[in-house]
């Protein structure tokens, strides 16, 4: 049996990362939001972007950053 959003701790794909933060989070994934994390994420001397490459690895930095990307691309058109 697969796990649904609601049950993962790590988002392992781009629609249980959105459900994470729009539904159990409940921020709104505004234009600004989105180009302040995707700024915060690029920036390796941020202490926030360096605490999670530790906690969670490279990879999944990556994939977070992608998927806001996408976010930000699927809100402006």
């Amino acid at each position: 049996m697969s796990q649904t959003y609601a049950d993962e701790l790590i988002p392992s794909s781009y629609e249980s990362w959105r459900y994470c933060i729009e539904e159990k989070c409940g921020i709104e994934l505004t234009e600004r939001y989105l180009r302040d994390r995707i700024e915060a994420l690029a920036d390796e001397r941020d202490e926030y972007t360096r605490r999670y490459r530790r906690l969670y690895g490279d990879q999944q930095w990556q994939r977070v950053r992608s998927w806001f990307e996408k976010a930000l691309q699927e809100t402006i058109g």
